[in-house]
């Protein structure tokens, strides 16, 4: 009998499990304009796409970046339109979402975006709800030491960018004063004041001093503000926030760059108006402005020439330093966004990801139809729960 027809049954593999379905993830485009900033860029859809991942790319989603759709249909992404970029099982959008885009959303999808109370709408926020959307703040995302990956690069963006405009603006000869920042032999180099002492203010400081700016930085936090006049060195000149030496301070500074205090700095109109003629002034918070309050605001995601000059009016505070180099910081975030879902695949999905990995947990806005972040909930009026809770139950 040949062999090939024999009636004695042969041992089969056994099939032990169904090949899993690839995680596909949507990068809507986004349409704040205040936001330019993009999670991933070409050559991360590559490495993403190379783990089994599918990315849909809303056409045109890389244009504020600078990248085309071709460039990364070409790195493994597929072209889509944004209803398609919603629907996936998880969405990449930095802005707040409206709460007609996440109606379109899958339920119990994860939503990663970065955490903004002062811009967020009520309305999307019970649309997250509604849908079950699994929610992260991915600038409120800690790692194993402790510390805070996507912030910390994104602060450290925001610092270099502010003083590459500050310098920019105060060069231009005609909207600014036509000045170097950093001075030349025998004249007086500016004077840049840094208000906080974390990784904002050194990259602010450190960027100023390479100028050969004259800088100085002030913190309540006289530990932190140690540490970082220890990092940076003799070019800074480190002094507690007494309200004296500031105002001293920001009435003789060319620029002035606020990165964050506990608390909050807050400069009056009077002190305010003792400030330089066409000083140029930052707010690096996520706080709109409010350290400055008496001054107009300049979003230098969106404002043209004309609307970044210092001069009418002679003070004005600009916000959104990270979105004026949207393609460095897409650089950076699609770098934290590869670690970020490689942790996750490793715990073999999100809902194991939140209980082995509490800097993920803790940085958790909407979970199973439920607020377990306390900002978000006391803003919006919606009842905070610990999501410690759902962890242990399930």
């Amino acid at each position: 009998m040949n062999p090939q027809f024999s009636a004695i049954p042969l041992e089969q593999p056994t099939v032990t499990a169904r090949s899993r379905r690839a995680v596909a993830i949507g990068l809507p485009r986004g349409i704040d304009p205040s936001e330019r900033r993009f999670p991933l860029t070409p050559e991360g859809v590559a490495m993403l796409t190379e783990r089994g991942y599918t990315i849909k790319l809303e056409q045109g989603a890389g244009a504020p970046i600078h990248y085309t759709d071709m460039q990364y249909s070409r790195a493994g992404a597929m072209i889509v339109n944004r209803s398609e970029a919603l629907k996936c099982d998880m969405v990449m959008h930095l802005a707040p979402l409206s709460a007609a885009d996440i109606s379109q959303m899958r339920r119990g999808a994860v939503l990663f975006t970065l955490f903004n109370l002062c811009r967020l709408p009520s309305d999307s926020v019970r649309q997250l709800l509604q849908r079950g959307i699994t929610t992260i703040a991915v600038d409120l995302v800690k790692d194993t030491a402790g510390n805070n990956p996507f912030a910390d690069i994104l602060a450290e963006i925001d610092g270099r960018a502010a003083i590459s405009r500050a310098a920019s603006l105060l060069a231009d000869a005609v909207h600014g004063k036509g000045i170097l920042l950093g001075g030349i032999a025998g004249i007086v180099p500016c004077e840049v004041t840094v208000i906080g002492s974390g990784i904002a203010a050194c990259a602010t400081a450190r960027s100023a001093i390479g100028a050969g700016a004259v800088v100085r930085m002030f913190d309540h936090d006289l530990y932190s503000l140690r540490n970082a006049t220890r990092e940076l060195g003799p070019g800074v000149i480190g002094s507690s926030m007494h309200p004296r030496s500031l105002a001293a301070a920001l009435t003789t500074a060319d620029v002035v760059v606020y990165t964050g205090t506990s608390p909050a700095l807050s400069v009056d109109a009077d002190t305010a108006s003792t400030m330089k003629r066409g000083v140029i002034v930052f707010d690096l918070t996520n706080n709109c402005g409010n350290a400055f309050a008496s001054l107009p605001v300049v979003d230098l995601a969106t404002a043209s020439p004309v609307d970044i000059s210092p001069v009418k009016p002679t003070r004005v505070c600009y916000v959104n330093a990270g979105s004026s180099v949207p393609r460095t910081a897409a650089m950076a975030l699609s770098n934290s966004f590869i670690t970020l879902l490689t942790q996750i695949a490793g715990c073999e999905g999100m809902a194991n990801a939140l209980k082995l990995l509490p800097g993920l947990r803790d940085a958790t806005l909407t979970y199973v139809g439920k607020t377990v972040h306390r900002d978000i909930a006391e803003k919006h009026g919606e009842r905070y729960v610990d999501i410690n809770i759902f962890i242990t139950l399930s």
